[in-house]
């Protein structure tokens, strides 16, 4: 037996009083090595959320809607007619730094295989990402290698399983440098009665493997995501799964075969932490016992050791409770797809994890400690929000004698520039459910079995949060709602992945903790329940956190119609501010795109939100979208108004605007703060936009009209921009192809 050390607990990152309570589980007798690798993975952070259950717990999850929340692989709402789309969100970070391409390819895989576990369709999947800049001279050449290789993941895995990526976001900033954030978002759909669980239940039922074979990749991956980078464990490809979509899509098609048998009582996808986690959470939910051999687990790697095979995180596995009696039904679906379905195991009735291996017990673990009962840390955080420039900026913004190259010199900015050499490889139509694809608010998907449609957006702001992590995350969820808002859904759930750097860092800490408790109070105002999601700490390299970047999804409800446009589609249209102008100061212009791009500098504090105000914002959008009283519509949101109106611009009809900003308002800060609550829209009808917004106490202030091929902007009598729209848009749409095919100097 090998003996349990110091330096062995450090190496699996089990604490001294980790340590003295595996002792108490285990009766006093120590653990062997495997037994010692089952409790690591599910004690990791990643897998147990130690620093975090404690907030989680703050957070809204109930309404009408809701059908599951958190605690199973997706959460489910109800969408009539019997209807339900279950929906959910991962992080897969680490394993994206070390090994681009399948770190994110196992990223969609993952995500998808909890949709389908559940009993539910993948019908649509997004992505919410975040790289170092690549321009940057130091280490612009492997922020460039790492932006490709998680594209070209995300591309193979999702167009060869064929589910259509129809939307994200993608960030740039120097803090993702040593640590890009790949976030995932699946969503499925099912019917009421095809909702199936991840629980172990009846006495005596065979518990069946089903998939592709288990090798020794992604040992110890949940361990490596819930550490920070050092110079070592950067190097660490091992820990990195490799992923096979092709597997997958018959693994999909021969689940969701097998659960219309009848013969299935209980179903769990191999994640994070593998066979150990679908076992022990399957047999805790349940209150029961499983017993496997691993001598039965088919293996495409000779001479595996017990420890390895339970930790092993190779993909496309899932994990299966039958009725016993029934299991030639299931034998027979899996091999018909020609799939391995083996029985490994049977459901006991002694809470017990026991793992044999030709008949000799390798591991005795009970398994609720194991897997509900890991250690819970309120972690200090009673100090000061970690963040890294200044509160105080300059005394004024200064006047800029070109407005019109700021506002070309934003739009082709990394942050705001197309994202079309990304979303260009992936197939957004697939299916033929899509009705709104990448490069907009939101994403639609019609469900083609009732007259509804699913609209989805992914929104974070690490500026944002780094600035005031609270507010920052507030703002967050109310531009997600109003993005919704702005194609005519109802915003009804919410799935989160709280991206922070290292939680034993009171300072990153209290970051976590304000950013939960933000999340809270808006999306319990803004009736969006969190339905599960993904915690992912430890973000940082050698010593550098991340900005605090929560990402929030939600998912609204419309019935199925033609999309509003997003850009404007004839001139000599009126332009309403929905609204209103909004206000800033300099303090909060600091967090501005304007500021971080033009001025170089980023300060101060996020825009100000009136949560009340905003919530009528999305009420009359909705109702005017819906009620037809609008040509086109965009949310206000990154870069302003200028950058609004420039992207209205940029449709096929190249048609831009013409607009009279008040002249009692400096016009750098008029044209680029961030106000919130603010669509934009173009109409033939103002007064029925008026009457709408005058109901829902709104402003709606008549701003220009919209006009052929140019952008113009007037102050006081005065032209202050006059831009061909033509030329703005070829900046916009070239500035990322261009930056990616540039030619860098090999980064360090």
């Amino acid at each position: 037996m090998t003996a349990i050390t110091p330096d062995l607990l450090a190496a699996h990152h089990i604490t001294a009083d980790e340590y003295q309570r595996i002792l108490k589980i285990l009766g006093g007798r120590e653990p062997n090595l495997t037994e010692l690798g089952i409790f690591s993975v599910m004690w990791s952070e990643h897998c147990s959320y130690k620093s975090s259950r404690i907030h989680l717990k703050k957070l809204p999850t109930h309404s009408p809607l809701v059908l599951q929340g958190p605690g199973e692989n997706a959460g489910i709402i109800d969408i009539g007619d019997g209807w339900a789309i279950a929906f959910k969100i991962e992080s897969h970070n680490h394993p994206s730094f070390i090994e681009p391409f399948q770190g994110a390819a196992t990223g969609v895989g993952g995500i998808l295989r909890d949709i389908f576990t559940m009993g539910a369709r993948p019908i649509a999947v997004m992505d919410a990402l975040r790289f170092g800049p690549i321009d940057d001279p130091k280490f612009g050449a492997r922020n460039r290698r790492i932006l490709e290789g998680v594209v070209s993941g995300i591309s193979h895995y999702g167009n060869c399983f064929g589910v259509p990526t129809v939307g994200g976001e993608c960030v740039f900033d120097a803090s993702y440098s040593g640590n890009p954030l790949v976030n995932v978002f699946a969503l499925g759909v099912f019917r009421h009665d095809e909702v199936f669980y991840g629980r172990a239940t009846g006495i005596g039922n065979p518990v069946i493997y089903v998939g592709a074979k288990t090798g020794k990749d992604g040992v110890h991956g949940a361990t490596m995501a819930s550490a920070e980078f050092t110079e070592e464990s950067k190097q660490k490809r091992p820990n990195v799964q490799v992923g096979d979509p092709f597997m997958e899509k018959l693994l999909l098609e021969a689940c969701l075969e097998a659960m219309k048998t009848g013969a299935i009582v209980g179903i769990q996808d191999m994640g994070a932490a593998g066979l150990t986690c679908s076992t022990c959470e399957m047999g805790s939910r349940a209150e029961t016992g499983i017993e496997i051999d691993l001598a039965l687990v088919p293996q495409r790697e000779t001479g595996m050791t017990p420890y390895e095979i339970m930790l092993s995180e190779s993909q496309e596995r899932m994990l299966l409770v039958a009725e016993k009696g029934r299991e030639d039904e299931v034998y027979a679906v899996f091999k018909k797809w020609g799939l391995d379905a083996v029985q490994i195991g049977t459901v006991t009735d002694d809470g017990i994890l026991r793992v044999k291996n030709h008949g000799e017990v390798v591991a005795e673990i009970p398994n609720r400690p194991l897997a509900d009962e890991a250690p819970l840390y309120d972690r200090p955080h009673n100090t000061a929000p970690y963040r890294s420039v200044p509160l105080e900026g300059p005394a004024a913004i200064p006047a800029n004698p070109s407005l019109g190259g700021a506002i070309q010199q934003l739009v082709s900015s990394f942050d705001l520039c197309s994202k079309r050499w990304i979303y260009q490889q992936y197939d957004y139509q697939v299916r033929t459910n899509t009705l709104q694809g990448p490069g907009h608010d939101a994403a639609i998907v019609r469900i083609k079995e009732t007259g509804t449609s699913v609209a989805m957006a992914l929104d974070g702001n690490g500026r944002y949060t780094m600035l005031d992590p609270r507010e920052g995350v507030k703002l967050m969820v109310a531009e997600c709602c109003r993005n919704l808002s702005t194609v005519g859904a109802l915003p009804v759930a919410a799935t989160n992945n709280l991206n922070y750097g290292n939680p034993e860092r009171p300072e990153i800490m209290r970051q976590l903790v304000e950013g939960i408790e933000g999340m809270a109070e808006a999306c319990r105002f803004f009736e969006t329940p969190i339905t599960g999601g993904n915690v992912s700490l430890y973000n940082e390299t050698l010593g550098e956190p991340i900005h605090p970047t929560p990402v929030i999804g939600i998912v609204g409800l419309m019935k199925t119609a033609a999309p509003v446009s997003p850009t404007f589609v004839e001139a000599g249209r009126c332009l309403i501010l929905v609204g209103g102008w909004g206000d800033t100061d300099v303090t909060r212009f600091g967090s501005t795109q304007y500021a971080k791009v033009v001025m170089g500098q980023v300060w101060g504090l996020p825009p100000a939100l009136d949560m009340d105000y905003e919530k009528r914002v999305h009420a009359a959008i909705r109702e005017m979208v819906n009620e037809g009283a609008v040509e086109s519509a965009h949310d206000l949101s990154d870069g302003g108004l200028a950058v609004a109106l420039a992207e209205c611009s940029f449709g096929a009809a190249k048609v831009g605007a013409h607009v009279d900003l008040p002249a009692d308002v400096q016009s750098e800060l008029q044209l680029f703060h961030e106000g919130p609550s603010r669509v934009l829209v173009s109409t033939v009808a103002p007064g029925k936009v008026h009457e709408i917004a005058k109901r829902h106490g709104v402003s709606s202030p008549v701003i220009g009209k919209t006009q052929a091929a140019r952008l113009t902007f007037r102050s006081g009598g005065e032209t202050v921009v006059d831009a061909d729209v033509s030329v703005l848009r070829q900046a916009w749409e070239d500035a990322l192809p261009n930056m990616v095919e540039a030619d860098l100097p090999v980064s360090v």
